[in-house]
C-alpha cells in the first residue's frame, strides 16, 4: 500500500499503524473505550473497535483477520488477570505474538507488575491523557 504525500496519519513503515480497541469479558460500559477509539483516529491511526463483551478467541480473531499492530484493551469488570493472559497466550498459539498488546481501566496497581510480565505492553489508568497513550503507541510501536 503507497501512502499520499499528504497523508499525515501515523506510520509504520509505508502503511497506517491499525490499532483494534476490545471490550473483554462482561464489561456493560463502553465510553472510554469510545473515547481512546476517538483519539486514535484523530492521531492518524486506522482503528477497529470491536464492542462489547468479546471473548479472547474473539478479540484475538479479529486482531489476526484485520492484521493489526496494536491491541487496547478495555476493562472494569476487574477479570483482567484471567482475560489478559489468555488473550496473551491465544496470540502466542496464533504465531500473533508480535501484535503490541497495551490496556486501560479499573486495573489495581498491585496487578500491573504480574500484567507487565505476563507481555502486557502498557498499562493506562483512569485520568491517562489520550495524548499520552498516543505517544506511549508512537515511542514503542516499530515496524518489525
Amino acid at each position: 500500500m503507497s501512502r499520499s504525500p499528504i497523508d499525515d496519519g501515523r506510520t509504520m513503515g509505508e502503511n497506517k499503524l491499525r490499532v483494534l480497541v476490545a471490550k473483554p469479558g462482561l464489561d456493560g460500559h463502553d465510553r472510554g473505550a469510545k473515547v481512546i477509539c476517538r483519539a486514535l483516529r484523530d492521531a492518524g491511526y486506522e482503528v477497529v473497535y470491536t464492542g462489547l463483551r468479546r471473548t479472547p478467541e474473539e478479540i484475538v480473531s479479529a486482531a489476526i483477520q484485520e492484521d493489526v499492530d496494536v491491541i487496547g484493551l478495555s476493562i472494569l469488570s476487574g477479570a483482567h488477570n484471567v482475560l489478559f493472559p489468555k488473550i496473551l497466550d491465544l496470540l502466542k498459539d496464533q504465531d500473533a505474538g508480535d501484535i503490541t498488546v497495551i490496556a486501560g481501566g479499573i486495573i489495581p496497581e498491585k496487578d500491573i507488575p504480574g500484567l507487565k510480565e505476563a507481555g502486557i505492553g502498557e498499562i493506562f489508568l483512569p485520568g491517562t491523557s489520550t495524548k499520552d497513550i498516543v505517544e506511549w503507541i508512537e515511542a514503542n510501536v516499530r515496524n518489525i
